[in-house]
């Protein structure tokens, strides 16, 4: 049986859990941790297995990861969690709501997508991913540190509006992420296809999407909008796909109004 994964949690209220991306750890929601804790929200941001102080798990799988994010809403004796997903986090938390909906009452998918990559020149998908995977971990072959990858690759992805202080924080979030793990992840990474799952997502669902984001193009996310019935897109102008850490009080901002929408009637069976 797998560890409880560690977690950092602030405030005292309705439960919003944070899932980072495969270059975050907890602090990677540091912003949104406090800015929910004064709106009067329990915010918890958890350290993906593998990452910070949280055991790996094994195997390595969207199937396993989900669990763990399982076992912690579990843990923390929640009737009515937000999950809140960027990046892989947001892959994670779509596993969760497809195997679990009755856990999770709202979610929010910010930078992230329902399947990993599309591929328009032919190549298999086993060819693809393996050079996808080689491509991103060749600096680490080649003897480079993450802290060496995390200075390359975090100005890649910011927009040109990007809070200096938001990239800096999210280069530290990289450089701390043990090589082993970042490998694991992006094994795990290209695995990932919830493309068929969208219209069975029943929760109020926010997308977020940023203006300059290559990783998450703003066209993906609009495309999982219109998929996911009780859904909407908003854009962040400015920013690229750390938009929660390059324009925090504009990502605060639409998250709280979310949050603080009414319930809205259960939706009708489709069957």
């Amino acid at each position: 049986m797998n560890s409880l994964p560690t977690f950092t949690v602030l405030g005292d209220g309705p439960t919003v859990l944070m899932l980072h991306g495969i270059g975050g750890g907890h602090l990677a929601f540091a912003p949104q941790v406090e800015t929910l804790a004064a709106a009067g929200y329990r915010a918890v941001a958890w350290d993906m297995p593998g990452y910070g102080r949280s055991a790996p798990i094994e195997p390595y799988t969207f199937k396993g990861l989900a669990q763990s994010c399982i076992d912690l809403i579990d843990a923390l004796q929640c009737s009515d969690v937000t999950l809140v997903g960027h990046s892989m986090g947001g892959m994670v938390a779509q596993e969760v709501v497809a195997r679990r909906p009755d856990k999770v009452s709202r979610l929010v998918l910010a930078g992230t997508s329902a399947a990993f990559g599309k591929r328009t020149d032919g190549r298999s998908a086993d060819t693809w991913a393996r050079q996808f995977i080689g491509q991103r971990t060749a600096p680490l072959d080649a003897g480079k540190t993450m802290a060496d990858m995390a200075s390359q690759l975090v100005p890649q992805m910011v927009g040109p509006g990007s809070l200096p202080e938001g990239a800096r924080l999210a280069e530290h979030c990289m450089a701390s992420v043990p090589a082993a793990t970042y490998r694991r992840a992006l094994e795990c990474l290209v695995t990932f296809d919830r493309q068929r799952a969208l219209a069975d997502i029943r929760v109020p669902t926010l997308l977020i999407g940023g203006e300059f984001d290559r990783v998450a193009a703003p066209a993906v996310m609009r495309q999982m909008a219109d998929a996911i019935p009780r859904s909407r897109y908003e854009q962040l102008n400015g920013v690229g796909h750390l938009m929660n850490l390059e324009a925090p009080d504009a990502f605060d901002a639409l998250l709280l109004d979310f949050l603080n929408e009414p319930a809205p009637p259960p939706l009708a069976d489709a069957h």
